[in-house]
């Protein structure tokens, strides 16, 4: 809170900025969530098996976005490209170099 404290002191000075506002208003907030934090290990650690459960939870439907398939025009359109010559011309390239490394 003295950080806090400080930082409200800066913002009010003439050479004080949104920044300074910023930093007093965040030094509380991260007090909390130590509190916070603290609290929550103090409490399951005196009783660490009363929120766990050995199942796992399902999702929900609709939440995660659908897999894309081998039907959808996009995939189909990305798996039935043709590969590009510049970069075919590339990875041979690159296996010369890899069968005549040079040493420093």
């Amino acid at each position: 809170m003295a950080l806090a404290w400080w930082q409200w002191g800066r913002y009010e000075s003439a050479s004080g900025t949104g920044q300074n506002l910023g930093y007093a208003l965040q030094w509380p907030a991260f007090a909390i969530a130590v509190v916070y934090a603290y609290r929550r290990f103090v409490v399951m650690e005196a009783d660490p098996d009363a929120e766990r459960t050995d199942e796992p939870t399902e999702i929900p439907a609709g939440v995660l976005p659908e897999r894309p398939t081998s039907a959808d025009p996009s995939v189909s359109a990305i798996l039935d490209a043709a590969p590009d010559d510049d970069m075919a011309a590339y990875n041979r390239y690159l296996a010369e170099l890899d069968k005549h490394p040079t040493h420093d």
